[in-house]
């Protein structure tokens, strides 16, 4: 399960989502440590169980590794496969909702792009 951020998440989606977006974004790369869960739980004001599921997903996705006494680390390649499992989810489950406010609303989609390039 991928999703960068909905508000509707249960804590751990969150928490994932903020990590992939750190990935994504270069800010932790292939063979760098991810925060303690204890460090990621203090600093988002979360349960360090709920930050050791969030990690648990990274690890049964293949993004990461745990090594044993040292942490959890960031895998060569993850960037590049989390980007294409959430450009996935974004296409199959964020942009069909999203198309369809669009229309509700009677908004142009181009003047959109556009409006956001500016």
């Amino acid at each position: 399960m991928t999703a960068l951020s909905n508000d509707d998440s249960p804590v751990y989606i969150k928490l994932r989502g903020t990590i992939s977006a750190a990935i994504l974004r270069g800010d932790y790369r292939a063979g760098d440590q991810l925060p303690s869960v204890r460090a990621l739980a203090a600093e988002h004001g979360a349960n360090p169980l709920t930050v050791a599921k969030a990690y648990q997903s990274f690890q049964d996705d293949g993004y990461v590794e745990v090594r044993r006494g040292v942490g959890m680390f960031v895998l060569p390649g993850a960037a590049e496969k989390l980007r294409i499992a959430e450009r996935e989810y974004f296409v199959t489950n964020t942009w069909p909702r999203v198309a369809e406010h669009i229309n509700l609303l009677g908004l142009d989609a181009a003047d959109l792009l556009e409006r956001d390039l500016a």
